[in-house]
């Protein structure tokens, strides 16, 4: 890999002079001299991603040794830019997978089918332990709702529930009724009320390819299910399983397309499942907040805040490993690069700029969720620049059009400011997402820098480094780089009185 830093030609700035917003509740003022702007290290930034997606950091499943290990990682970068680095510290639901053994069988036969861990299955990311050895029997999407009762024409005492992740595209649920039949850890509440004694869920969900097992750490709400197995299998083990039995699975999901009546019936095959898990209802984790102090008296009592999740779905046994390379640690590598760039004195920027990696995003964002409930001096943070998913894509997208529509002109300013045009325009304009979210529901600026078409390796095996697209991750990093550079200026004004007074899950758009 080349060592040497392409530093580029000099930046212009184009100084963007645009008019405040009640829905974006920001604005500029005046001209001034142009900011320079930093030039990313194309090598840098991969560093910390081939880093981030090794084996050393098993996956970084939050509240484990793994993420452990990868926030230290972070940590230890941060300071080396002199930037202060402390912890936000909480309990989160973690589940670790040390092995686990699935065949399928047919009484009699002497032959039965082994299935590898990582390639043909997973566990689901809240998985009880244990050992079952039963029949199948198919209860199409697991609905067990009066209006569609999908185990009411089987019977599943004793035995394993083979069902579809989801639910169909135009289902005619209630939305209470939707809610709760659409996680796995639900749709194993639901088999075990009918006497089923594990869950075998068959991933036909879009974003991921048929021969390839998804990992999702998120299952539905507690409480867990100690000795309740559930795997979810590949599209393609799937068929396998319910091939050469009364109905296939394409034929299943046709005639469940739209739900007129349940596609339900005992297989002749059976299942030996073994899960070894450790589970924890309350696993220490914490968020990694980095901050630069601003050189200006004026505005250094004032945050910009740049911030990516750090954790990953984890691994599971010795054969299977999501790296994450994309999902996230791409976002956090764009982190790492900005502080690297903005630590040094002829970028330094006249606001305070807050770093933080976030724990537990793959659980309903429950690090930043926390962080927005803890910090103290979160009144002082003017803006949001989230980063997700940034290694991979067409081209980059950038979100929170539709809330903050100057914040986000204010984005594409970076874009043209050298003639480049790599945000995407066409989207139509659209609100943040993953951990902003959670700001912006107490209103506080945010925007999301992602990519178009991008999801390829979303969960997967595959999310390794070498799948990371250079051109796309050094764009992202420079345009955030830029954008944060640029807020972090007096120039921005920051957030209404009014924002400040919310606070997070008391206000919705």
């Amino acid at each position: 890999m080349n060592k040497k830093c392409n530093l580029g030609a000099a930046m212009a700035v184009v100084m963007c002079l645009v008019c405040a917003s009640a829905t974006s509740q920001v604005a500029t003022t005046g001209q001034r001299e142009p900011v320079p702007m930093p030039t990313v290290c194309q090598d840098s930034v991969l560093k910390h991603v081939m880093n981030l997606a090794s084996e050393t950091y098993e996956g970084r499943l939050a509240g484990s040794r793994g993420y452990d290990r990868a926030a230290t990682y972070v940590e230890h970068v941060l300071e080396a830019y002199g930037i202060e680095v402390s912890e936000d510290r909480f309990g989160v639901e973690c589940n670790e997978v040390e092995n686990c053994k699935f065949n399928i069988y047919i009484p009699g036969v002497k032959d039965k089918r082994v299935y590898t861990l990582g390639k043909e299955f997973s566990c689901a990311g809240m998985t009880g332990r244990g050992y079952v050895d039963a029949q199948l029997v198919f209860c199409g999407y697991g609905i067990d709702h009066q209006m569609f009762d999908e185990y009411a024409p089987v019977d599943v005492q004793g035995k394993i529930a083979v069902v579809l992740t989801g639910l169909p595209e135009k289902h005619t649920l209630p939305q209470s009724v939707a809610d709760r039949s659409t996680q796995l850890r639900d749709k194993a509440r639901a088999a075990e009320r009918h006497g089923a004694i594990g869950l075998i869920a068959i991933n036909v969900s879009p974003s991921c390819l048929p021969w390839e097992a998804q990992g999702r750490v998120y299952c539905g709400e507690m409480p867990h299910m100690p000795t309740f197995p559930i795997l979810q299998v590949t599209l393609d083990c799937g068929r396998e399983i319910m091939a050469d039995q009364p109905t296939s699975l394409d034929q299943a999901l046709a005639a469940l397309a739209t739900m007129e009546q349940p596609v339900s019936y005992s297989l002749t095959k059976k299942a030996e499942i073994d899960v070894n898990a450790r589970y924890r209802s309350s696993a220490p984790t914490a968020n990694v907040i980095g901050v630069l102090e601003g050189t200006d008296p004026r505005y250094r009592k004032e945050y910009i805040m740049v911030g990516a999740s750090l954790d990953g779905a984890g691994m599971q046994g010795e054969t299977c490993l999501f790296p994450s390379a994309d999902i996230n640690a791409s976002g956090v590598a764009a982190v790492l690069e900005t502080a690297r760039l903005l630590s040094k004195p002829e970028y330094r920027p006249k606001r305070s700029v807050l770093f933080v990696l976030f724990s537990a995003g793959e659980q309903q964002y429950l690090g930043s969720r926390h962080f927005a409930d803890n910090f103290r001096k979160l009144r002082r943070i003017e803006a949001f620049v989230n980063v997700q998913n940034i290694g991979y894509g067409d081209s980059v997208a950038v979100l929170g059009a539709a809330h903050y529509p100057t914040l986000y002109e204010l984005a594409l300013c970076r874009d043209t400011a050298v003639g480049r045009h790599n945000i995407a325009r066409s989207l139509p304009p659209s609100e943040p997402r993953g951990d902003a979210r959670v700001f912006d529901a107490m209103r506080l600026p945010s925007l999301v820098f992602t990519t178009t078409n991008g999801m390829h390796h979303n969960h997967v095996g595959s999310d390794i480094w070498e799948n990371i697209d250079r051109r796309i991750l050094t764009i992202s990093t420079q345009l955030v780089a830029e954008t944060v550079a640029q807020l972090a200026e007096g120039l921005y004004v920051g957030r209404s009185p009014q924002s400040k007074g919310y606070r997070y899950g008391l206000i919705q758009y």
